[in-house]
């Protein structure tokens, strides 16, 4: 695929406790950025360059990833589970992100022991970083990431949102 090639993408939101949620799935189904906002131009740069699409179509559903959000929101926690997610970056991040969908519910983890079981004990920035740059937030859970003692740290949707998130899977 050239640059200059048309790269599709379908985008709905749904209302959510705690606001709007958008998702961004490419044409097979896979999930290219998600997270609490009713404007789809806040997620698409946040998706890597090389998976951006160049023309999002706006639906009322997105089948399977717009079910497993209503769904978790009313309480299935692993109705996220299976769906494909998609991101792009460099090796240890997408292990990273391929870690936190890991994390069970109700199990948040430190950024130390995230970076642990992410293979790179002593890289905990790195780990913060993989949070912190993650596009498909709620299929990454990154929310289940906390400082040590317990605290938020930060989250991109707003800390309301993470504490939220934690009680719900409590």
């Amino acid at each position: 695929m050239t640059d200059t090639a048309l790269r599709r993408a379908d985008v709905a939101t749904v209302t959510t406790p705690i606001g709007p949620f958008t998702t961004i799935v490419d044409s097979d189904g896979a999930v290219l950025a998600a997270g609490w906002t009713g404007q789809p131009s806040t997620l698409t740069g946040l998706i890597h360059a090389s998976l951006r699409p160049t023309e999002l179509r706006q639906r009322d559903s997105l089948g399977a990833a717009t079910q497993a959000v209503i769904d978790y929101h009313a309480g299935e926690l692993t109705a996220i589970d299976a769906i494909p997610v998609r991101q792009q970056s460099g090796e240890f991040m997408v292990h990273a992100w391929e870690v936190l969908r890991k994390v069970p519910a109700g199990e948040p983890v430190t950024y130390t022991e995230f970076a642990g079981l992410s293979g790179r004990p002593a890289a905990t920035r790195a780990a913060a970083n993989a949070c912190a740059r993650n596009s498909a937030a709620l299929f990454v859970p990154c929310h289940r990431v906390l400082r040590i003692g317990g605290a938020l740290g930060g989250f991109r949707w707003g800390l309301p949102a993470k504490a939220w998130l934690l009680t719900h899977e409590a």
